[in-house]
């Protein structure tokens, strides 16, 4: 295999290809459930110049999209050299931090406070969802840390299925509450 892009002392004379950028973007889970298409603003070293150049362009959150996954925006990595095409710029999704669930692939955990009455005799709680509010059934006998199932309630998985929606149970005791709201006994 030779390099032929190299030319006598190792100089180069034909078009060298921009190297390939990879950074973060912070994504929403409402982004990951519907899709959306977002405006990227950066800035970049202009070789000739010297200057720092603004750039802005849109790019398109899949729905489904998942913590770790790479977005190629094609043309967006560095120039190249030479007449080289640019390289690619990679995005790496983070979810942003979301109050209400926590993520694990489609998955989505909701925490679910019960006294302990509704959790021995079993009781009906509405809960969030990305698309609206479910009631879920809390069962008598319903246990500490016991997680309640909703299918389908989670973010879009491959192959059009959704994940899933648990409902962890917490049930609050007396100390707990006192902690949670100070001066107040149940």
């Amino acid at each position: 295999f030779e390099d032929h892009s190299r030319g006598p002392r190792g100089t180069q004379t034909g078009p060298i290809r921009g190297k390939d950028i990879e950074g973060d973007i912070m994504v929403t889970l409402n982004e990951a459930f519907q899709g959306s298409i977002r405006t990227i603003s950066f800035q970049r070293l202009n070789r000739q110049t010297g200057q720092a150049v603004s750039e802005s362009f849109r790019v398109r959150i899949p729905v489904g999209v998942t913590e770790g996954q790479m977005i190629r925006a094609p043309g967006k990595g560095e120039e190249g050299q030479g007449g080289g095409s640019p390289g690619d710029l990679y995005l790496r999704v983070r979810f942003a931090q979301q109050p209400d669930f926590r993520v694990r692939g489609s998955d989505l955990y909701y925490d679910v406070d019960l006294a302990p009455w509704e959790a021995v005799l079993g009781s009906n709680v509405t809960i969030p969802a990305l698309d609206g509010p479910v009631t879920v059934r809390i069962p008598p006998g319903t246990n500490h840390g016991q997680q309640l199932r909703v299918r389908g309630k989670g973010l879009p998985a491959a192959g059009g299925a959704r994940g899933d929606l648990y409902a962890v149970i917490t049930i609050q005791t007396r100390t707990t509450r006192a902690k949670l709201f100070p001066g107040s006994f149940v």
